[in-house]
């Protein structure tokens, strides 16, 4: 490192003319940089500055080592811009994980404007429903839901959203549509994460609450297939109100038991650290903010 200072401050001199105009520009004294141009020398090996008491000249190695010199420092500061481009506005890739459910309109809604506002900024996403390691796949931030455990990343909590039982209108009118949680008993349940079961808690009117145990019948690794079966009025699954407003809204799923309440599911951006995030992250961390919690 010291060899490379002394490189930066021997095309310094070359630039400004003389010893004492570099020394003025480094905020160092003359007889500091005529030391260090001499280290320099010592180290190559070659006389790199010819000196009079008039002027320097360069001499013929000196002035090919100085544009080598030259080109160091400037790739220097070209990466110290990037840097600083990085840092203040939003370019280069950025690498997002989310849950499958959110391949839909979600994400797209939320940063379609960021791209389009920044023109240097690219965009990687990556959806998974299992947890996938943010460091190796060099993920800049990911949304995940329910409980974070992990200390080692940041979780920034956004916002809760309702979940609730939904099945098609033709699977109900096979079955019958449940007035009370104990007849979910009897349907059949589209589950996730391929467990066989699974304990779901409802509360009613008046503060009564209801633990179920529902045996799954089909199970999914993740909810985009749940609700594919669910729309083919297969049974009943547990769904995002936001993801799937516009099928109830539509009629092609209905809502089962809007009496009883179930516990809602925390949003969280999580990234792998907090301190100097580039501004890619900070400002997809608000838009993201912004649309999540509107939904």
């Amino acid at each position: 490192m010291e060899q490379l200072k002394r490189m930066a401050l021997f095309a310094t001199v070359v630039q400004k003319g003389s010893m004492v105009a570099a020394a003025e520009a480094m905020g160092m004294t003359a007889s500091a940089v005529s030391q260090q141009i001499r280290r320099l020398e010592e180290a190559t090996g070659v006389t790199l500055l010819h000196r009079t008491t008039r002027k320097l000249t360069l001499s013929e190695a000196g002035a090919q080592f100085y544009e080598s010199c030259r080109q160091i420092v400037e790739l220097a500061e070209q990466a110290e811009q990037r840097l600083a481009e990085q840092r203040d506005a939003p370019v280069g890739e950025l690498r997002v994980a989310a849950p499958v459910g959110f391949s839909g309109p979600l994400l797209s809604e939320a940063l379609a404007p960021l791209l389009s506002a920044h023109p240097g900024l690219s965009l990687s996403l990556f959806f998974h429903d299992e947890q996938i390691d943010l460091i190796e796949l060099r993920i800049d931030l990911a949304i995940r839901v329910g409980r974070q455990e992990d200390s080692s990343l940041v979780a920034r909590y956004v916002t809760d959203w309702r979940m609730i039982l939904c099945a098609a209108p033709a699977y109900l009118a096979r079955v019958g549509l449940p007035i009370e949680p104990s007849q979910l008993l009897k349907l059949d349940w589209i589950g996730l994460h391929l467990e066989r079961s699974q304990h779901l808690t409802l509360l009613g009117p008046g503060g009564v609450q209801q633990r179920l145990r529902l045996e799954t019948r089909i199970s999914c690794n993740n909810i985009l297939a749940a609700r594919q079966f669910t729309l083919a009025g297969m049974g009943v699954s547990l769904q995002p109100e936001p993801e799937v407003r516009e099928l109830l809204a539509r009629g092609e799923l209905l809502p089962l038991l809007p009496d009883w309440q179930l516990e809602p599911i925390g949003l969280h951006i999580v990234t792998p650290r907090r301190d100097a995030q580039p501004a890619k992250v900070r400002y997809a961390i608000e838009a993201l903010r912004r649309h999540l919690v509107s939904a």
